[in-house]
Order: C-alpha cells, then structure tokens, then sequence
C-alpha cells in the first residue's frame, strides 16, 4: 500500500513580505523540508529540476501549521519525481514537481537508484 507524505510547516514571521503574503522563496523552503522528511536513505541525491505553479497566495497567520503532501509520481533508473503541494485553508496553494537524481559524488557523475532507495521511494508511489 502507498500513501502520500504528510509534513506539517510552521510559517515564520519572517515569511510574509511587506503585503502580507508568504514570499515565494520561503515557500520553497518549506516544500524543501518536507521533501527532506520523507529520508535521503543516504544523501545520495541531487535536485536536478524544480518545478513551481504558485496557484493562490500563502497567508501567514500567527500559530497556523500547514501541512506539505509529497507523492512520488515517477520513478526512473536513476531519477525520480516528487509531487509536491503546500495547503493551506483546505486548498493547494503551491504546486510543486521536483526531479531527484541518484548521485555519485566522488564520481561526480549520476548513477542508478539502488534496490533499497527503489523500495523506499516507491512508498510514496501516486
């Protein structure tokens, strides 16, 4: 059986800019860490593309958790692809589809998922 990963966020407040809406680069650093609480099995990946569809306006408000739903919706050789979406009031705010790749850093150079990350990640198959 897979399932989505769910990760709650805590918005700062120093993520609102000055029209009191979450700045886009803060987003994505709470996609980022959601997309690191699913396990590196070994920090052996690279983000090699990240995708963004910023589909309504993150609101910061005092005390409000959101939560980050990560899917794996495809799983290659030596890539894979996260979706990812931030919500907040019952609706996708931020859309997200980021590419990771298997990676040999003193070869500096991708190589293939082993059987153990394969079955990892496909635990969060969609």
């Amino acid at each position: 059986m897979t399932a989505p990963h769910e990760h709650s966020v805590q918005l700062r407040w120093s993520d609102p800019d000055m029209l009191g809406h979450v700045n886009h680069a803060r987003a994505l650093a709470l996609i980022e860490d959601a997309r690191l609480a699913m396990g590196d099995r070994g920090g052996g990946l690279i983000l090699a593309r990240l995708e963004v569809d910023y589909l309504r306006q993150l609101y910061y408000r005092v005390g409000e958790r959101l939560v980050v739903r990560s899917s794996v919706t495809r799983l290659g050789t030596k890539s894979f692809t996260v979706r990812q979406e931030l919500v907040q009031d019952d609706q996708v705010a931020i859309r997200a589809d980021a590419v990771m790749v298997a990676f040999d850093f003193e070869a500096d150079a991708s190589r293939p998922l082993t059987d153990d990350e394969r079955a990892h990640w496909s635990a969060f198959a969609a």
